[in-house]
């Protein structure tokens, strides 16, 4: 007996030289807007939250931020030991006015303070800069202007961190479309710089088919694994929080500015159920993208929905498990099919 235990005593004290352990927590950070469906959700799941990221704040080219984060959410954090990590954005994804406020010090320092300022008002964990729609040739500036504010929140006891859109290589592609979604969304990012300089990378591996391109997964499994062997070159798991999508989308025909065209648009599971059957469409598991998919006529024209739910979500929380990532960033509450919680509530039971 005493040999078992000094045996069992060496191998526990091994693993923990080297740092692993046996269960290690995941850390979530779920997003939210400014509706009651989202706030029901934080509400309800609050257990299930570490990190809860308003999207609340905006900025314009002068570095003037406006926006405000809901009572009952900070109330609620601050009961529930959850940390409030607000979003900034360049409101409306505005390029020309971001590009300004880049190239304008004086805007910058507006900038800093401000975020400085509402993380004191409001005893915040941190700012996420949610900044989109950068044109590659601000690259550094932009990077620069996050090293600027992370030293100056670092400096004054918060975090910070950056949701940044995914590419999964430095190569434009085939086409039109991806030079145009490579020079001015996705080629801004110096994924190893901002993880050097920030707290963690949310890294927004959804949206990898939108109402620009062709029907197609939220977020297949197959493309977001191209995306983490690309960023994992220069950024170690750590400091990654995988973006996972809540959401659903849905291609149909539309009309608009005097043209017919295909259009899409995401929808919450709820929705997305509702439509397939009213169509009387039947889901189909695709075993490959690790998604459903309904394809159902429509007064004779087709139409997808790609449905994000339980199943679904829970392949991408085995890319977390087999990449050793820090944990999920989810866009967003209100969206999901209620079955997702299961998992995650009992991880910390």
């Amino acid at each position: 007996m005493r040999r078992i235990s000094r045996f069992l005593f060496v191998v526990v004290a091994a693993i923990l030289s080297t740092g692993i352990s046996f269960s290690q927590k995941l850390e979530t950070l779920f997003y939210t807007v400014d509706n009651e469906q989202c706030f029901e959700s934080f509400a309800s799941n609050i257990r299930s939250i570490d990190i809860v990221g308003p999207q609340s704040y905006k900025f314009d080219e002068y570095g003037t931020m406006w926006g405000s984060i809901d009572k009952r959410i900070l109330d609620l954090s601050r009961k529930h030991n959850v940390k409030v990590m607000p979003l900034v954005v360049n409101a409306g994804f505005d390029q020309p006015a971001f590009h300004r406020l880049l190239h304008d010090p004086a805007a910058q320092e507006r900038a800093v303070q401000a975020m400085l300022d509402a993380c004191r008002s409001h005893n915040l964990y941190g700012i996420q800069f949610d900044f989109e729609n950068i044109h590659i040739t601000d690259k550094d500036v932009f990077t620069e202007f996050y090293k600027k504010t992370a030293d100056v929140l670092h400096a004054n006891g918060f975090a910070i961190s950056i949701a940044a859109v995914p590419r999964t290589g430095d190569q434009i592609g085939p086409s039109e479309y991806h030079k145009w979604i490579f020079e001015y969304w996705r080629g801004a990012y110096d994924y190893k710089a901002l993880a050097e300089i920030g707290d963690f990378i949310s890294l927004m591996t959804y949206d990898q088919h939108t109402h620009r391109t062709t029907p197609g997964p939220v977020a297949g499994i197959p493309w977001m694994e191209a995306v983490i062997a690309f960023v994992l070159k220069d950024v170690p798991a750590s400091k990654i929080s995988l973006g996972l999508p809540f959401y659903s989308y849905r291609w149909y025909p539309a009309y608009q500015n005097n043209q017919a065209h295909v259009w899409g648009r995401s929808l919450d599971y709820l929705e997305a159920k509702g439509i397939a059957e009213r169509y009387q469409a039947r889901f189909q598991w695709d075993d490959v993208e690790k998604v459903h998919l309904a394809r159902y006529s429509n007064a004779d024209l087709n139409e997808y929905i790609y449905l994000e739910d339980a199943r679904s979500f829970q392949a991408k929380l085995g890319l977390v498990k087999k990449y050793g990532f820090r944990g999920i960033s989810v866009w967003r509450l209100g969206h999901e099919d209620p079955d997702v919680w299961k998992p995650l509530n009992e991880g910390r039971r």
